[in-house]
């Protein structure tokens, strides 16, 4: 298969400490690649140095199917959108815009105004960046990453501090540009909405890629189940056996997990009122990225408990 972006053992050391070990992923195009990983992880180190904006300790990585040692320092295909965007304050949007499309040899002089319209700044042309709020200049920095049309554009966080409506905007932006063509690799804390734009995940812990899964192996691999809550726990087990159920749990306070035949929660009801067992709550409950996550790495430092 082949891969815009593919690292190998890719290892980041700062003395005895290892910020990334060994970790290798794929990217292939068109993908919006979700990394995942708490603060810290090592998210950040594997987007600066697949963007060439540090050096790895040991290890490769290929972009475009060229070896990272015959890359361009300035690749020029890829956008990156990582902490703070660097604008120069004094000038407006428009005008750090253009400077970038002149380093790049980008010679249409509309595309500055272009790519602030797509990421909702067309009203604000001729305003300065100093007198931009947070959110405007992340929406700038999303502008930046975006001149001369990259192959793959690498974000790390970047809806952060955006409203409801400034996140739904960047999302059919992001949705937008992979539709014609764009690659995205993407790092948010807001694993709920990653969830519902990344065609694939890498869930990175303590340095260590854990997995990579795409997003149809993580609809399988979240456990999703009927949550029920009955007069009489003991019986309500006796009678959902009878009715075809094998896969379920109790839990402590008498909580039913019921993990198969999602379905079928009306013959569930149905059974249990026959037998004069009444339904207190019964819901079907549906495992998010986030609980698959937390599934996968452990507890609060990462190992599991």
């Amino acid at each position: 298969m082949e891969y815009i972006l593919e690292t190998n053992d890719l290892t980041k050391a700062y003395g005895k400490k290892k910020a990334l070990d060994k970790v290798s992923i794929h990217v292939t195009p068109g993908e919006i690649y979700g990394l995942v990983g708490r603060n810290g992880a090592g998210k950040t180190t594997l987007m600066k140095i697949t963007g060439g904006l540090a050096n790895a300790t040991s290890g490769s990585y290929s972009l475009f199917g060229k070896d990272s040692k015959e890359l361009s320092k300035s690749k020029e295909n890829v956008g990156i959108l990582i902490e703070d965007p660097g604008l120069l304050p004094d000038v407006s949007g428009v005008e750090n815009l253009w400077l970038k499309c002149m380093v790049l040899g980008v010679k249409d002089k509309n595309e500055p105004k272009k790519l602030m319209e797509l990421v909702g700044l067309g009203d604000v042309l001729k305003l300065k960046t100093k007198k931009y709020s947070f959110g405007m200049k992340q929406r700038l920095g999303l502008a930046l990453a975006l001149v001369g049309a990259p192959k793959l554009v690498i974000l790390d966080e970047p809806i952060n501090g955006f409203d409801p409506q400034g996140i739904k905007s960047v999302r059919e932006m992001i949705l937008k540009k992979q539709s014609e063509g764009t690659t995205f690799i993407i790092s948010s804390h807001i694993l709920g909405e990653l969830s519902r734009i990344s065609t694939k995940y890498g869930f990175i812990n303590n340095g260590k890629m854990v997995e990579e899964s795409t997003k149809e192996e993580i609809i399988q691999k979240c456990k999703s189940k009927i949550e029920l809550i009955a007069s009489d726990v003991p019986k309500a087990c006796t009678i959902i056996e009878n009715i075809g159920f094998k896969d379920y749990k109790v839990l402590d306070g008498g909580v039913i997990n019921i993990y198969e035949q999602l379905d079928r929660t009306g013959d569930i009801t149905n059974a249990l009122a026959k037998e004069s067992v009444a339904t207190l709550e019964i819901s079907k409950k549906y495992e998010s990225l986030e609980d698959y996550y937390v599934k996968l790495v452990g507890g609060k430092d990462g190992k599991n408990e």
